[in-house]
């Protein structure tokens, strides 16, 4: 009689994998999450991330829907498979909740955030900031002797390299906005 080759976990003796099938791996996910326009409900919301030590990476909110009185929250989080599938669970069970969307696993999403960066330089760097704002289509929204703001719209990525370029130029302050995110197609 031959040994049989049993993977780790699992006996002769089940018909059942025993191996746990969680993941360890860390991804980071865009929550749309269609809330009741109210006092409070924000607060709910994020108290449900800090009482678990989630972290929100970017938080938006804007009312939506002004006959209806509701407003779109959008969350950029980390975690493993496991925990953003909690973390969707207990935001569908607030009250005020409606619709909880994972735009991530959803399908094909767009992403925006809005940057707006300060420079401030002088002579071959002031020149060297504006050529490279052309290239990542910023708009110079107001322009001193000693400094640039730039706007920039654009994926957290882009907005990344962009800061990343002009730390060396003269990068003097960063204000983001957070992720906004829809779903793309018909739906």
């Amino acid at each position: 009689m031959s040994a049989l080759k049993l993977k780790k976990g699992s006996t002769k003796h089940s018909a059942y994998n025993l191996r746990p099938t969680f993941s360890d791996v860390i991804e980071t996910h865009t929550l749309a999450v269609l809330v009741d326009n109210e006092a409070g409900v924000l607060a709910r919301v994020i108290g449900l991330f800090s009482g678990r030590g989630y972290n929100i990476e970017s938080l938006t909110v804007a009312e939506v829907d002004h006959t209806g009185k509701r407003s779109r929250i959008t969350i950029v989080t980390k975690g493993t498979p496991q925990v953003i599938e909690q973390i969707k669970a207990q935001l569908g069970r607030i009250v005020p909740v409606h619709e909880v969307h994972d735009l991530t696993v959803e399908g094909p999403s767009v992403e925006r955030e809005l940057a707006l960066i300060k420079v401030a330089n002088e002579g071959e760097k002031r020149v060297e900031a504006l050529r490279l704002a052309d290239i990542f289509r910023a708009n110079v929204v107001d322009s001193t002797l000693q400094s640039f703001v730039f706007e920039l719209t654009g994926t957290p990525d882009k907005i990344d390299a962009f800061a990343e370029l002009m730390r060396p130029l003269g990068l003097v302050e960063l204000a983001r906005t957070g992720v906004a995110a829809l779903s793309r197609g018909a739906n």
